[in-house]
């Protein structure tokens, strides 16, 4: 009976995490399709996917009989680093492409992660260093200029949104309800977006397919696909979540290859292998060994 159960638990894990992983990617996917041929503008698809994923969010909690959201321990801290991560990641998505974007934030979320442990007072050993220097050095040979390098205004809004990423996560480490404390944030983050439509107002620009991606990536693909990488994280520890998570570049460029005609280059293969080899590096080296 034990041993079903744990290869029941075991066979979940794998799915849920599967499908979290195909949603993080296709949030990435969504969002190009979005905004490359001007379907919807960047404040208005940010907007409507914040606003429909707070819905979901608020949906699913009164569904999982959870009376908590008033005790939820969200912030207005944390719905600003949510803010920060959506909106940069619209905008940049303007002009980088899908595989570029994911490896970028991805790359910046795992980069700000680690600054936060060295901040803390951890110590890097020499194959630490190795890592990082690795990566850092991959994000370098990207922004070279040549024909298939990504712009600079759009790398670095997708950096300003796997640092709001990052640390919103790093705030979300301890949460006891994710689920509502992930609502909360949601809701929390709409009076941002009104400020954000109060200054964009005459410059909105929106249509069927725009909507309807948009409508896509706050429900699917954020709200739910966020609750079921929540399930997954209970049959994953830190280290598993960290490494898996290094898959979604690789996914999410295969989605632009196949959904919006995007072409891998070499230089994106190349400076793939360095970023998430030397992430890769770093959080294999927190494996405690056997003694």
């Amino acid at each position: 009976m034990a041993q079903d159960q744990k290869r029941t638990s075991f066979i979940k894990t794998i799915v849920y995490t599967t499908l979290a992983l195909i949603a993080f990617a296709a949030n990435s996917v969504i969002c190009r399709l979005a905004l490359k041929d001007g379907a919807i503008d960047p404040g208005m698809f940010t907007s409507i996917r914040l606003v429909s994923g707070a819905t979901i969010l608020i949906v699913l909690v009164f569904l999982s009989k959870d009376r908590r959201l008033e005790k939820s321990k969200g912030s207005w801290t944390s719905a600003g680093m949510l803010f920060l991560y959506a909106t940069a990641f619209s905008y940049a998505y303007v002009s980088l492409e899908t595989g570029i974007g994911a490896l970028i934030i991805f790359g910046t979320v795992q980069i700000t992660m680690i600054a936060s442990s060295l901040i803390a007072g951890y110590r890097m050993n020499n194959m630490e260093w190795i890592g990082i220097l690795l990566a850092l050095g991959g994000f370098l040979y990207l922004l070279l200029p040549g024909a298939s390098a990504p712009s600079l205004g759009g790398f670095v809004l997708m950096t300003l949104s796997g640092i709001g990423w990052g640390v919103y996560s790093l705030r979300g480490k301890n949460s006891k309800h994710p689920l509502v404390d992930t609502a909360y944030n949601f809701l929390r983050s709409l009076p941002f977006l009104i400020l954000l439509l109060y200054f964009l107002a005459q410059e909105s620009n929106y249509s069927t397919k725009g909507i309807l991606l948009a409508l896509l990536s706050g429900i699917v693909t954020s709200g739910i696909g966020y609750t079921i990488w929540y399930a997954a994280l209970k049959g994953l520890n830190s280290i598993q979540a960290s490494i898996v998570q290094l898959l979604v570049p690789v996914i999410a460029a295969i989605g632009g290859v196949v959904f919006i005609g995007e072409l891998i280059s070499l230089r994106l293969m190349a400076s793939s292998l360095m970023i998430l080899g030397g992430i890769l590096l770093l959080i294999l080296k927190k494996i405690p060994t056997k003694k």
